[in-house]
C-alpha cells in the first residue's frame, strides 16, 4: 500500500473519544473495591469505556500506519507491534504495554465472561495513565507524519 495523507481530524476525533472515556472512567467511584462494586453499573460502565478507549487508540494507530507508513489490513496485535516498530510509540516499555492492551481489548470483546470486577477496578485505579501516554505518543506521531514531506 502506498502511504497517503494523515487526516488530523480523524486522529483528533478518535483521541477525543479516548479523553472522554478516560474522564468517564475517572468519574466512577473507586475509593475502594466495595464502593466500586456497590453499584453493578460501575463495572459495566468501566468495561464499556475501557473497550471504547482502547478501540479508539487502535483506530488511530491503524490510520497512522496506513496513511503515514503504507501499512494496512492489520489486526489489533499487529497494529500494536508495528506501532512500536515504526516509531509511532517510541518508548519500548510503552510499546509493550500497547501490545498487551491489544490482547486485553480482545479479551473484553471476545472473552468478556472472563473479565472480573477486580481486574477492572485495578485498571481504573492504576492503569489509566498508560492509555493517556499512548494517546499522547500517537498524537505526537501524527503531527510528525503530517510535517514530513
Amino acid at each position: 500500500m502506498t502511504p497517503g495523507k494523515v487526516d488530523l481530524k480523524v486522529v483528533g476525533d478518535r483521541l477525543q473519544i479516548v479523553v472522554t472515556c478516560l474522564n468517564d472512567l475517572r468519574g466512577i467511584p473507586t475509593g475502594s473495591f466495595d464502593e466500586f462494586i456497590s453499584d453493578r453499573r460501575n463495572p459495566l460502565a468501566s468495561d464499556a469505556a475501557l473497550r471504547r478507549a482502547l478501540e479508539a487508540l487502535f483506530d488511530v494507530a491503524r490510520h497512522l500506519l496506513a496513511k503515514g507508513k503504507g501499512l494496512a489490513g492489520l489486526e489489533y496485535r499487529e497494529v500494536a507491534k508495528l506501532a512500536g516498530e515504526h516509531g509511532l510509540i517510541e518508548d519500548a516499555e510503552l510499546a509493550d504495554c500497547f501490545f498487551a492492551m491489544a490482547g486485553y481489548r480482545n479479551r473484553l470483546t471476545h472473552h468478556y465472561e472472563e473479565v472480573t470486577e477486580i481486574e477492572l477496578f485495578g485498571i481504573v485505579t492504576k492503569r489509566l495513565h498508560d492509555i493517556e501516554a499512548i494517546a499522547e505518543s500517537l498524537r505526537a506521531a501524527a503531527a510528525d507524519l503530517v510535517q514530513k514531506p
